[in-house]
């Protein structure tokens, strides 16, 4: 039963290198397959700088083609515009030497005695050259001699007789001549032009239509007469009266309210405009955006009128979120009056002023006693001369009402053209439509400064206690 040594160390190392054989397959095997994938991995890399060089050449041919076509378009486009050029300046030349044949033709054809058959053959018509024919008809009757008093009033807020007066003042300053290729547009027409679009304050465009002219010539028109109007007119029709006038203005309010050494009555009212460029909120009126509840921009118009609402003072163009007393202390009144001009007067204002030396304005403390309640009565119909002098003439002048497109350089021209136009027509009794009389609501904030003076208080006191125990007002409480 005992083994043999010898064999059992042969069994032994036979199964000693079996195991050694099989190990050495498995390296093998590990190495093998580390071998694969080191192959595989720089395979894998290939391919991708392969795939990575074949989209870049792609993305670099797309670029260079979009780029070739980018510069054929650019190319197309600057031989298309440099002939559009040359053929513009081929018409610019052909146009001048038309306009040149066609002058040369008139003056042989007048220098010659042609008559106008031969001269039309020889240069052409030079007038279709240089206006667009457009139709003048409704201006041409209304300038009949024929047409309804009443319909031209309609249309100018004026009769014939004082429209006529306007145009031979203003004749020597807004009269063109006329040209070889086009005849002057009439001073009638010019100064219809203004007006019309005064009164109606509709856009250019309508204005061009109504009266056969082009819009930016209707534009021009409207500053031209109204530069002059102020140039020439106001001078004559709104000033500061004289002392004779002073007189019987004074006698004119006393007689209406009782108060003595009225010279005149004082309202602002604002014009709307379109949000101006620069300085926004200093043109943005709070008080009509809160009444209107809607954003409101506009200018100030600040007037003086006499008994008969005859502007005898006015204040234009200052931004339309100042009040009452601010506009007023930057008017030329304000200096006047500062310099002693205004001394023994006085100007009847609303409770949107201070009271001063010369500016009188109802009490607005509460629990007003009834001889201070009669004063205001009496103020208050001083001071409606003035705002119903504004409804006059926002009525007449119906481009008072709306934004304009005047701009806001030119608007104090405008507005002091209206200004001198309401004075002639209150002058000469224009009558206006009672429906074109606008409604004026008051806005009035007193001033933190309402009283600028003991003096005028006591006047204030005194003349309140006059009115009262003299019968003159205090009828509405009695």
């Amino acid at each position: 039963m005992n083994e043999n040594p010898t064999a059992t160390r042969k069994r032994r190392r036979k199964n000693s290198d079996a195991g050694d054989g099989k190990n050495n397959k498995e390296v093998k095997g590990i190495l093998t397959s580390l071998l694969f994938l080191d192959e595989q991995e720089k395979h894998d890399e290939l391919e991708l700088q392969k795939i990575s060089e074949e989209e870049k050449n792609s993305i670099e041919t797309n670029h260079r083609k979009k780029k070739n076509a980018m510069f054929d378009y650019y190319s197309n486009l600057d031989d298309y515009y440099s002939d559009v050029e040359e053929s513009e300046e081929i018409k610019r030349k052909k146009s001048r030497g038309v306009a040149r044949a066609a002058l040369v033709a008139v003056t042989a054809a007048t220098e010659d005695g042609a008559d106008s058959k031969d001269a039309k053959s020889g240069g052409g018509v030079p007038r279709r050259l240089w206006v667009k024919d457009r139709s003048g008809a409704w201006w041409d009757e209304c300038n009949k001699p024929e047409f309804p008093e009443q319909e031209f009033k309609k249309a100018f807020r004026m009769g014939k007789v004082t429209f006529d007066a306007i145009c031979e003042e203003l004749n020597s300053v807004i009269a063109k001549e006329d040209t070889t290729l086009r005849n002057a547009i009439p001073v009638k027409q010019r100064v219809a032009v203004c007006l019309w679009r005064l009164a109606t304050g509709d856009p250019l465009r309508l204005v061009s239509k109504r009266f056969g002219l082009g819009i930016s010539t209707c534009h021009k028109l409207v500053l031209e007469v109204c530069t002059a109007i102020k140039n020439v007119l106001m001078p004559k029709y709104l000033q500061w009266p004289d002392e004779v006038s002073i007189k019987n203005i004074k006698n004119e309010f006393e007689s209406i309210s009782g108060i003595p050494n009225v010279v005149g009555s004082m309202y602002t009212s604002h014009v709307p405009i379109i949000a101006p460029k620069i300085s926004v909120a200093a043109y943005f009126n709070k008080r009509h955006t809160e009444r209107n509840q809607k954003t409101s921009y506009s200018i100030t118009v600040q007037g003086v009128v006499n008994p008969r609402g005859v502007f005898t003072d006015v204040c234009i163009g200052w931004p339309g979120s100042m009040n009452d007393d601010q506009v007023l202390e930057k008017s030329a009144l304000f200096h006047r009056a500062s310099s002693g001009f205004m001394e023994g007067v006085w100007v009847v204002g609303g409770s949107g002023y201070p009271l001063m030396d010369w500016v009188l304005v109802p009490y607005t403390q509460q629990n007003l006693t009834w001889t201070q309640h009669a004063f205001n009565e009496k103020i208050g119909e001083v001071k409606k001369i003035a705002k119903d002098a504004f409804a006059r003439l926002k009525g007449r002048w119906g481009c008072l009402q709306k934004r304009t497109e005047v701009k806001l350089q030119d608007l104090p021209t405008v507005l002091g053209a209206c200004c001198v136009l309401h004075n002639i027509c209150e002058s000469r009794n224009e009558e206006i439509d009672p429906e074109l009389i606008f409604d004026i609501v008051d806005d009035d904030m007193v001033p933190e400064d309402a009283m600028r003076s003991v003096s005028s208080m006591k006047a204030r006191d005194a003349i309140a206690h006059n009115l009262l125990h003299h019968g003159l007002a205090g009828t509405k409480f009695l």
